[in-house]
């Protein structure tokens, strides 16, 4: 199975960290957000990789490479300006191919064991599979519900996306073909109908997890990975 990691954002939140260090090279504990990634999913066997970037993409591409120092095949998704979470998967999809992927946010950190994160999570029909985390404070109403393994509008409680999911190709092709003339669209938009049809399976993870969106959250992790 590829894996997609996320990594084209501006990080405006995070400035004036920004401003000059591209989000998925700040370091917490010594090493790259977009690093630990790469190591993570590298020890549980996926070496397959894309990565979309845009805001000081020469840097990442720069000090990753091919990916080969790290154990990894990385083709790069150049975008001249992010195309947010679901258009740069949209225009990824020619790197991706035609199975179903693993898809990762850049600017998270979790203890989350990837290898449970497989194909196997979109059995029968489904088109794919959310992890959602309990809401953290800064989004304390929460995403989705889960029913019966099944993500919903409706149900309560309220979980997170944690910004790791398993997808199928075809969610995007469904939505393309609907919206032709849209370039830049968040993730949520594509699978809102898959959503609504039940064909969008979930889990809860009650481990470790931060979205490192903000300066206050990302020193909050820096220091306790430094404890």
């Amino acid at each position: 199975m590829k894996a997609m990691i996320l990594a084209a954002g501006y990080g405006n939140r995070l400035r004036p960290l920004t401003e000059t260090t591209p989000k998925p090279l700040l370091k917490v504990g010594g090493v790259s957000l977009l690093e630990r990634h790469i190591k993570r999913l590298v020890a549980v066997g996926i070496t397959e990789l894309v990565i979309n970037i845009s805001w000081l993409a020469e840097q990442i591409e720069d000090y990753f490479g091919d990916g080969s120092a790290f154990g990894v095949n990385i083709s790069w998704s150049r975008e001249p300006e992010p195309l947010e979470t679901g258009g740069g998967v949209a225009k990824a999809l020619p790197l991706l191919g035609g199975q179903p992927f693993l898809l990762v946010n850049g600017d998270i950190w979790s203890d989350f064991s990837l290898s449970s994160a497989t194909v196997a999570k979109l059995n029968g029909d489904r088109e794919a599979w959310l992890l959602m985390v309990d809401n953290p404070d800064h989004n304390p109403q929460g995403d989705f519900g889960l029913v019966d393994g099944l993500v919903d509008y409706q149900s309560n409680p309220k979980f997170t996306f944690s910004g790791i999911s398993v997808l199928s190709p075809q969610l995007f092709s469904a939505y393309q073909a609907t919206h032709a003339d849209q370039v830049v669209f968040p993730l949520r938009d594509v699978l809102r109908p898959a959503i609504e049809a039940g064909l969008v399976a979930g889990s809860v993870y009650n481990g470790n997890w931060c979205d490192v969106g903000t300066l206050a959250r990302y020193q909050q992790l820096a220091d306790r990975l430094q404890s």
